[in-house]
């Protein structure tokens, strides 16, 4: 434990007293003894230290009951073992519903004595450890998480605070880089399954002969290569939250299973005939039109309804370029300490041109540019001239009104800047596609598709 523990113990006999206090002594923790339990409720308000209390039912003046009321009104903090005769075990038991946390009888077993106090401040220490966990877990994915403040920002928190709590699927719409799986676990973090399983998947990175075993699981001897059970997402995102990415990339025939299981909330392993019932909730994410690919018949339009029965958009930061300063500010600082470096700050003149790039890659390609700083850069301040030249460019264009628009001066659509990020990336990496979909975020496969599309129309020589 952090800190030795003081456990107070009240009995006004002496004999009693004194062997338990011995006894707990002798365990290694701190031991404060009283025959009147007013005199210790006063000494417990006034020292932090005391977690435990093991208190005497039957006493003159204030009793155990008495003193249990005390603790409740004073909002203590403490755990509370009683001690009474054999006779009074049922008042004991009363006292418990009441808020004792354990009791003894007397002629006390001190060896009972020592594993029950232990049992109560190790459990009182999980307690903590898991409060302290949860309170990190709501820093790192809980809405306090998304930097924003703009108002595109303000609208997105407020969606969120209002189906957080609820069992409604959620699909998040956004660009690759913006945010989306931050978004799906802050609302994870905000409901009622916090305390259970978020499992996430990449639709789009893992092959489709491979992708129905990851979300069905399967049985041993259903497939050449099923050495053994598998036990799918499906299940063990069970009472907790599944959050599948790149939700456009299924398959057709994968479409058709988990529209089914989204409406009987059942599934087969594959090669089994045993139908397991699953309760999870079901955020799905995408950087394409839905919408267009149902019409383009590349999307079910019952499984795209079902999914979108509640719709959040993740703006684009260029929508958002009031939130950029907290933004770069927060990862400059976070970057510096996570890479052990110097603090470091954004001159005035670095912010206004990181301002005026159109940053296609959003918010993670700002992120991205900033660690590349934290490590490579030895100065304290970051001026303009220390930027990459991309983003230099690319705000002396946006500044003369070039960055989103093509030749003709008509405004960039998504699908073109989205074409713009991959080829840069690409470029960046030396062709080196693996590492372009790891930096893009996006699956190897949406990739090499978005390849063949771009060299189909004549967009690229890639």
């Amino acid at each position: 434990m952090a800190r030795t523990p003081t456990v107070v113990v009240i009995d006004d006999e002496t004999g009693s007293r004194e062997s338990m206090a011995i006894a707990l002594e002798k365990a290694g923790w701190t031991v404060s003894t009283f025959d009147d339990a007013a005199k210790a409720l006063a000494f417990i308000e006034e020292t932090p230290s005391v977690t435990l209390a093991i208190c005497d039912l039957r006493m003159p003046g204030m009793d155990g009951l008495g003193f249990l009321a005390g603790v409740s009104e004073r909002g203590l903090d403490l755990r509370v073992i009683l001690v009474t005769g054999y006779g009074s075990i049922e008042s004991a038991v009363e006292a418990m519903r009441v808020g004792a946390d354990d009791y003894l009888t007397k002629p006390v077993d001190l060896y009972e004595l020592r594993q029950r106090v232990t049992n109560l401040l190790e459990n009182r220490e999980l307690r903590e450890e898991v409060s302290t966990l949860r309170e990190r877990l709501d820093k790192r994915y809980g809405f306090e998480s998304i930097i924003g403040k703009t108002e595109p920002m303000e609208r997105m928190f407020e969606q969120m605070r209002l189906v957080a709590p609820t069992r409604s699927s959620v699909l998040i719409v956004g660009e690759s880089g913006t945010g989306k799986e931050l978004v799906a676990n802050a609302l994870h973090q905000a409901s009622s399954r916090r305390e259970e399983r978020f499992l996430a998947i990449n639709c789009g990175a893992i092959p489709p002969d491979i992708l129905e075993s990851e979300l069905f699981g399967h049985e041993k001897g259903s497939f050449t290569g099923a050495v053994a059970r598998k036990i799918g997402k499906f299940e063990l995102a069970h009472k907790g939250t599944l959050f599948l990415d790149e939700i456009s990339e299924l398959y057709p025939e994968l479409q058709v299973k988990l529209l089914r299981v989204l409406e009987e909330r059942s599934i087969m392993r594959v090669g089994s005939g045993d139908v397991l019932d699953v309760d999870f909730r079901l955020i799905a994410a995408t950087n394409r039109d839905l919408e267009r690919e149902v019409v383009d018949g590349k999307f079910r339009e019952d499984l795209y309804y079902r999914l979108k029965v509640v719709t959040i958009v993740v703006p684009p930061l260029r929508e958002r370029t009031g939130d950029l300063a907290l933004l770069a500010e927060t990862f400059l600082e976070r970057l510096c300490a996570e890479h052990g470096r110097a603090p470091k700050r954004l001159s005035q003149a670095a912010l206004e041109v990181l301002a005026a790039y159109p940053w296609p890659g959003n918010v993670r390609e700002l992120r991205n540019v900033l660690e590349s700083l934290v490590i490579f850069h030895q100065s304290d301040e970051v001026c303009p001239r220390d930027l990459p030249s991309n983003v230099r460019q690319g705000g002396q264009d946006r500044r003369s009104g070039a960055s989103t628009q093509n030749i003709s001066g008509a405004p960039l659509t998504m699908a073109e800047i989205e074409r713009r990020a991959i080829l840069e990336t690409l470029k960046l990496t030396g062709g080196k596609r693996a590492e372009a979909a790891a930096i893009l975020e996006i699956g190897l496969r949406t990739l090499q598709r978005k390849l063949k599309e771009y060299r189909e129309d004549g967009s690229t020589e890639l």
